[in-house]
C-alpha cells in the first residue's frame, strides 16, 4: 500500500467519522473509527511483510 492510497483510506475514514457525529448516528461514527484502525493494521502487516521479505 503506497502512502496516498494509505493518506486516502484514512481520510475516508476520518469523513465517516465526522458524518456520523454531524447526523447524530453513533453507530457511523464507530464504524468510522474501526475501519480507521483497519486501515492502520493492514498498512503495518504489509509494511512488515514487504521489510521481512526485502531481508532475505
Amino acid at each position: 500500500m503506497n502512502r496516498l492510497t494509505f493518506w486516502c483510506l484514512l481520510a475516508l475514514c476520518v469523513a465517516v467519522e465526522v458524518l456520523g457525529l454531524v447526523v447524530g448516528r453513533r453507530d457511523v461514527h464507530y464504524a468510522g473509527g474501526i475501519a480507521g484502525v483497519g486501515v492502520i493494521a493492514v498498512a503495518r502487516i504489509l509494511w512488515l511483510a514487504r521489510r521481512d521479505g526485502g531481508e532475505s
